[in-house]
């Protein structure tokens, strides 16, 4: 039988296609409460939070130890409703009604709506991330309290992204590696690669264009392989866990004996991959590409690069990611061409998406939102 309290519910309203929010940014939305029959509320309030929280634990012998970090970036509280035992809360704002009338404790049957809206603190903050020894977090947290009862609780997630300065030169700066390598056992001669790419950062949806000049003067075949992989570090305690995955792997055509080519491969950047996370005290994301090549019966020679992922819904108006397909080999004296950037079409509007957590890469931490 359902009680006097038949449903408590927070939502926001999406401010682009993407359904992203970052810092400065208004969020605005409306907490809705349906009750059954006539009761008095002792408060009612919506609360804005960010912070990010890592926990594991290890064996060592006999013994588990527990890791635990917790940073909070900003809370805020908004009431509509506040008792006398709640007025001495430092920060909490009272809200008030269309004309400025305090909004009544006492409420009649039916559905109840009460609008709110906060502005992102304009401070550096991590990306809404789900990890497998820790997360970061943006929620919006419905309570309301009546005498004698349980509180009722709501909440749902918003997926913060950091502004990241696009026009920062690290980003744009161009990246160049080579290798070479002298084969023995079962092969003879020797392999090279010089591998550039144009530049460290790339958008979500992007193409990274990837050149790679290789001389084949072994006895084999050889083929080039390209993979992009994840780094998960999380810290506490003066400790590391790590995790990595790898995401994109792609591989080349073969590259006869005595013989050199210039390849060039345009790699997509998902759309759906998480940008990189750099400015956390207790949990980095950080992104490789992997250049190798496949040698028969020989350790494969292999460059690393780091890259940035940058958010989607940042690209600057007057560019747009370049089209991501085509590769091949070119003569030594020529590179090829690059088709000029085009943009994605955009996604049709949709309503509020399920929380954030709910496309998380690992397992959630256990009462991470009770701490």
């Amino acid at each position: 039988m359902p009680g006097t309290i038949k449903s408590l519910k927070v939502t926001y309203n999406p401010i682009n296609e993407e359904d992203t929010f970052t810092s400065g940014d208004c969020v605005s939305g409306e907490v809705r409460v349906e009750v059954t029959k006539e009761c008095q509320l002792t408060f009612l309030r919506v609360q804005f939070k960010g912070k990010s929280e890592v926990l594991w634990t290890e064996r060592h012998g006999n013994v588990t130890v527990t890791y635990h970090s917790k940073d909070k970036y900003f809370s805020i509280k908004h009431y509509f409703i506040r008792g006398e035992d709640r007025k001495g809360e430092e920060g909490a704002i009272l809200l008030t009604g269309k004309n400025g009338e305090p909004f009544s404790n006492v409420l009649a049957p039916g559905w109840h709506v009460y609008p709110f809206s906060f502005q992102i603190p304009l401070q550096d903050m991590p990306s809404s991330f789900d990890g497998a020894y820790g997360k970061t977090v943006y929620s919006l947290k419905a309570r309301l309290g009546r005498s004698m009862r349980i509180d009722k609780k709501d909440s749902i997630n918003i997926n913060y992204v950091t502004k990241y300065v696009c026009s920062d030169p690290e980003l744009k700066e161009p990246q160049h590696e080579s290798k070479d390598k002298k084969m023995k056992f079962f092969n003879s001669g020797t392999v090279a690669m010089d591998v550039d790419i144009e530049k460290t950062g790339f958008f979500q949806g992007e193409g990274m264009k990837v050149v790679a000049c290789i001389e084949n003067n072994s006895t084999r075949n050889i083929k080039p392989k390209y993979c992009v992989y994840c780094k998960h570090s999380f810290f506490a305690s003066g400790s590391r866990r790590l995790t990595t995955k790898d995401l994109i792997k792609e591989v080349g055509e073969p590259i006869p004996p005595s013989a050199s080519e210039k390849v060039t491969r345009v790699i997509t950047i998902p759309h759906d991959m998480e940008p990189s996370i750099t400015n956390c005290s207790n949990m980095k994301v950080e992104y490789r590409l992997r250049v190798y090549l496949d040698v028969k019966y020989a350790s494969d020679p292999e460059i690393k690069f780091p890259i940035t992922i940058l958010p989607a819904s940042q690209i600057p108006g007057a560019m747009a990611p370049p089209a991501a397909s085509g590769f091949g080999f070119e003569p030594l004296v020529n590179m090829m061409d690059i088709a000029p950037p085009q943009s994605p079409p955009a996604p049709q509007p949709t309503g509020p998406p399920p929380p954030y957590g709910a496309y998380g890469m690992y397992p959630p931490l256990i009462d991470f939102d009770s701490k």
